[in-house]
């Protein structure tokens, strides 16, 4: 049996139980609901509910003339008709102090059988009028006023109303289903979130010991740069170091060169050997002889002789000559550079060469510290005030800027994680499973758009751009109290989600459009109905399944059920 049904099996359930509290005790006075019946079992005397002073022989009961202020000994007629909350406001003080304001009961009580039991109120009681939608058994019009006979049509209204609502509950059981989807899925992306922000405070630290160790390590090679001096083979001051450099860096290169042209010669030779036994092959074979493969030999040989080769360049080789003679016009006269006065930092590595190997790495260091505080004291002038920043300053400082962005991005990624944590998702975080997903309706020349937690949209179908109706601010709580259409699409009455869309495309001579969603229970998400309440003031009234409860057999206290958007 399906969950589908429960309402309808509680409704059976209700009457069978009414109907047999009915048959155990005396019968009610026309028009007394269940819940009443307790104040009419004398069958003597009656005492008005709300005012117990006053006490009623039973023949007063329902004789068309109104005894009770409260109207109650006039359950089943319309006598009392006249009274409501309103009519007392003129009694003088006295009187309304003594008698209550209020009608006792909630109305005529249409017992239904077949459908559901209600209230209709006292005038429609003898009106000339049918009323069906409440009173299916006609009881209201027990005196045919006007000839108006209304026969009891509970049986076939009741079947048409149980098959509409076995769908109805079919439907609110699938939308329940769905619901619960989604707070699971919220619930998951949730998890997620949480699960983030413990990934990246644990990223954080090591990414902010990762920062301090790489600040640590610039400040090192910065201090180490500063003190660098360049040493060479040679005397004197820094030229002299870099023409001894630039010396050896040179021969090593006229070496090469060298390498290089005596390899070039043996290749020559031994392709002019090989093209010489090529020549004799094709010369001497025969032509005769049926040897594919020799002919393919013979054939490609006579294409590689076919090609055209640039001959030797004598200029060039002349020119190469005169490059690898130490004592050409054209070589540089290293002694011109490599002397020199020796320099105060020439005088100091010096020092260090009558050192020994254990002690000479010690002294190093000791005079790079001594020449870094000198600089930093203002002592010597450093020499790389001027100069650009050394590779090895670059890439340490770059390390340490890619760290530094590193830690910044995760720091930002956390805190919006930790706002989202925050934020209002509507009941049991739902609205979280369905953040940014659209829902469309034609209207018109129109289509509307509306984005859970993002935007609202107005698109014109005749081009142009799109307008912006406004942008999720917040999610309240209102109360409604509209009559549900007969499709079932309708908000009905009750309290119900309201998502608010402000600061939308400024209204020319208006304000900042904006637009207030009303969520009610339905299967699907659909927008039912578009509305400008004012000017760029707009309001939509949409069914979701989000918002749906589980509410089976529920009733309210006057015996109709409890209304829900399905």
């Amino acid at each position: 049996m399906g969950k589908q049904r429960l309402c309808t099996i509680s409704f059976l359930l209700y009457v069978l139980s009414t109907t047999a509290d009915a048959a155990s005790e005396a019968p009610r006075p026309r028009g007394v609901g269940p819940e009443f019946a307790k104040f009419y079992k004398d069958t003597e005397a009656f005492t008005c509910i709300s005012n117990p002073t006053i006490k009623l022989d039973i023949a007063r009961l329902n004789d068309d003339y109104c005894d009770c202020p409260d109207g109650s000994d006039e359950p089943g007629t319309s006598a009392c008709s006249h009274i409501s909350p309103l009519s007392f406001l003129a009694v003088p003080r006295t009187h309304a102090t003594q008698y209550n304001e209020t009608l006792a009961l909630p109305g005529y009580y249409c017992k239904n059988k077949g459908h559901i039991p209600s209230y209709i109120p006292f005038t429609n009681i003898n009106d000339g009028v049918c009323d069906y939608d409440q009173c299916c058994d006609g009881s209201d019009e027990y005196e045919g006023v006007g000839g108006v006979k209304c026969e009891d049509r509970c049986s076939k209204i009741g079947k048409e109303w149980r098959k509409k609502d076995e769908a109805r509950q079919k439907s609110l059981g699938a939308a329940n289903k769905k619901r619960r989807e989604l707070i699971t899925q919220a619930a998951r992306l949730k998890k997620e979130v949480e699960d983030r922000i413990k990934t990246l405070q644990t990223q954080l630290q090591a990414q902010e010991q990762k920062v301090a160790a790489l600040e640590q390590s610039l400040a090192a090679v910065e201090r180490a740069e500063k003190g660098k001096v360049i040493k060479g083979a040679g005397k004197g001051g820094k030229l002299t170091v870099l023409a001894s450099l630039a010396k050896d860096r040179i021969q090593e290169l006229v070496d090469n060169v060298q390498r290089v042209r005596e390899e070039r010669d043996i290749a020559k030779s031994r392709i002019e050997e090989l093209e010489e036994i090529l020549r004799r092959f094709k010369e001497e074979y025969n032509p005769n002889f049926n040897d594919e493969g020799v002919k393919r030999a013979v054939k490609a040989w006579e294409d590689y002789a076919a090609q055209e080769r640039p001959g030797p360049d004598s200029a060039k080789d002349r020119d190469l000559d005169e490059i690898l003679k130490p004592d050409s016009e054209s070589a540089i006269k290293w002694d011109e550079y490599e002397g020199g006065e020796e320099s105060d930092v020439d005088v100091l590595y010096k020092f260090e060469e009558y050192l020994p190997d254990s002690l000479r790495q010690w002294v190093d260091a000791k005079l790079r510290d001594l020449r870094v505080l000198m600089i930093e004291n203002g002592i010597l002038a450093d020499p790389n005030t001027d100069a650009p920043e050394s590779k090895t300053v670059t890439d340490a400082r770059s390390q340490l800027d890619s760290a530094r962005n590193e830690l910044d991005n995760d720091k930002r990624e956390i805190t919006q994680h930790q706002e989202d944590l925050e934020k209002d998702y509507g009941p049991d975080d739902v609205f979280r499973a369905l953040k940014d997903r659209c829902v469309e309706k034609d209207s018109g020349e129109y289509t509307y758009e509306f984005c859970w937690l993002s935007k609202t949209t107005q698109k014109s179908k005749k081009g142009g751009g799109h307008t912006g109706m406004g942008n999720f601010a917040r999610i309240e709580k209102i109360t409604v109290d509209e009559d549900l259409p007969a499709d079932g699409k309708g908000l009905g009455s009750g309290e119900r989600w309201v998502l608010k869309y402000e600061n939308g495309q400024h209204c020319w001579n208006g304000p900042n459009r904006s637009t207030q969603i009303i969520l009610a229970c339905y299967e699907t998400d659909e927008i039912w109905k578009i509305v400008e309440e004012e000017k760029c003031v707009y309001r939509m009234e949409v069914g979701t399944p989000a918002v749906c409860e589980s509410r089976f057999g529920s009733a309210k206290k006057d015996g109709s059920p409890e209304h829900n958007e399905l």
